[in-house]
């Protein structure tokens, strides 16, 4: 593959050789890294939030399918919506692309900015995120951390050290990134750090920035969930109904329902509950 090591300085440019080494024996084949797409990387850069890859390949093919562009996700109905992502978990993302959608099409005319302090204010991107998003459907050499970079760098350039903080790798990430090829440099990076993970019992727990993902099980995140899901397959439930659909504590339930209604997931209509109606755009 196409890499330049002009620009790198000479104390790294061991380190960016092994990388691309690894990569051109090992790279991974995801259906996003086959595209250029701008909208189908938003889409997977958005579903790779917080969730394993190979949970998202599928939802990818189908969501992407059935809501190919800007235009498709901006008009789409709630309950479509929900149904593409159901399985993905973090529901409230689903919100975010929808709003995002419809940002890029009132906006921007659908098509998406390729510039990062641009992106960073669409609903739900944050700053890595449109870092990422730039550098995969752009191949600009903008600079970000996500966690098999983090382990990548804190393995190779903190050794010894724990409690490794985000702005001390930072630099080095700016150091190497591919001026000509930042696209595939990201991904050979995300493939290193995904076998040192493998084999060195994750790097990034030296992070400082290094959390355990809370439980799913038995979670508030189940319970909205369970929720979400009744009421797809029935469109309106009274308390109750709930009650008797889901295993769990009623004021947990109740709790969760007054949430996913502030949060606006779900309508109150009398007694009944109903998902929300989500905007459409202006035609």
């Amino acid at each position: 593959m196409a890499h330049n090591s002009q620009d790198t300085a000479p104390q790294y440019l061991p380190f960016v050789s092994m990388v691309w080494e690894y990569y051109a024996a090992h790279k991974r084949s995801f259906p996003w890294r086959e595209t250029t797409n701008s909208y189908n990387i938003v889409v997977s850069e958005v579903m790779l939030q917080q969730t394993q890859t190979d949970r998202v390949v599928e939802k990818y093919y189908a969501f992407t399918q059935a809501l190919p562009t800007f235009e498709a996700l901006a008009a789409v109905d709630f309950a479509e919506l929900l149904a593409l992502w159901s399985g993905l978990g973090y529901n409230r993302r689903a919100l975010y692309l929808h709003s995002l959608a419809r940002v890029v099409v009132e906006k921007y005319g659908g098509i998406l900015p390729d510039n990062p302090e641009l992106l960073v204010e669409l609903p739900g991107i944050g700053k890595a995120t449109a870092a990422s998003i730039t550098a995969f459907a752009f191949n600009r050499p903008t600079v970000f951390i996500e966690t098999n970079i983090r382990a990548v760098f804190i393995h190779e350039f903190f050794a010894d050290r724990t409690d490794v903080h985000d702005r001390e790798v930072i630099p080095h990430v700016a150091a190497t990134v591919d001026q000509q090829n930042a696209r595939e440099w990201y991904y050979a990076l995300m493939d290193y750090g995904v076998m040192l993970k493998k084999k060195h019992k994750n790097p990034s727990r030296r992070s400082a920035h290094h959390t355990q993902q809370s439980r799913f099980e038995g979670s508030e995140r189940q319970i909205r969930g369970m929720i979400l899901r009744a009421l797809l397959e029935q469109p309106l439930l009274a308390r109750e109904d709930l009650y008797a659909r889901i295993p769990r504590e009623p004021g947990r339930i109740n709790n969760n329902l007054d949430a996913l209604c502030a949060e606006g997931f779900l309508m109150q209509r009398g007694e009944l509950y109903l998902l929300t109606q989500l905007p459409r755009e202006a035609k």
